[in-house]
């Protein structure tokens, strides 16, 4: 996925739901941080965008991401049409760091306004290394190829990862011990 693919996501979910502003969580997220030319080919072959809309609790938040998924989701005619899709997600997809809200990395320019150039919307994505935090909660081997591309091309910093892990919620202990060790691992290699 490109920069301007992100950007495309972030204007069609906030027309989607009629909100200016979402939240990206996903993998896509790092392209807040980088452009898509600066990052290794593993931190940008997904096809999809996880967009979290903001919203006072967490059963709005599920309403609205179900508006976006049925809209734009996967085998919708938006990514038919697109090449990518949106998926709209909530406070239980991701296991983030504390604090994870004041770091968020703000995308918003020309490519994320309306056609009229008015209004302007704004997605929010999460830190690099808030982003490494929650794909190492999930440990898939996909998210841990994502982090692991980071980290050898020096994008993110390893020992800050872990002092995050450190700020997740403590229901989480298994997931952060679990996404500790794949750290260590990483660190002993040659």
């Amino acid at each position: 996925m490109r920069r301007d693919q992100l950007e495309h996501a972030i204007r069609a979910a906030c027309q989607i739901i009629g909100h200016r502003e979402v939240i990206v969580v996903g993998s896509q997220a790092i392209l807040g941080s980088f452009p898509e030319r600066g990052l290794p080919a593993a931190a940008t072959m997904s096809l999809e965008v996880d967009i979290l809309p903001i919203a006072a609790d967490n059963d709005e938040t599920a309403r609205l991401a179900d508006m976006i998924e049925g809209v734009a989701g996967e085998f919708s005619p938006f990514e038919e049409l697109h090449g990518f899709s949106i998926d709209g997600v909530d406070l239980t997809t991701s296991v983030l760091p504390g604090g994870w809200r004041d770091r968020l990395v703000r995308v918003s320019n020309a490519n994320t306004a309306a056609p009229s150039g008015e209004p302007q919307f704004t997605g929010w994505c999460l830190d690099k290394e808030d982003l490494c935090v929650a794909k190492l909660c999930a440990l898939r081997e996909k998210d841990r190829n994502f982090v692991a591309a980071l980290i050898e091309t020096r994008l993110v910093d390893p020992e800050l990862i872990e002092r995050r892990l450190a700020t997740v919620a403590e229901g989480h202990v298994a997931a952060v011990q679990a996404a500790r060790r794949w750290l260590i691992a990483q660190a002993d290699k040659p």
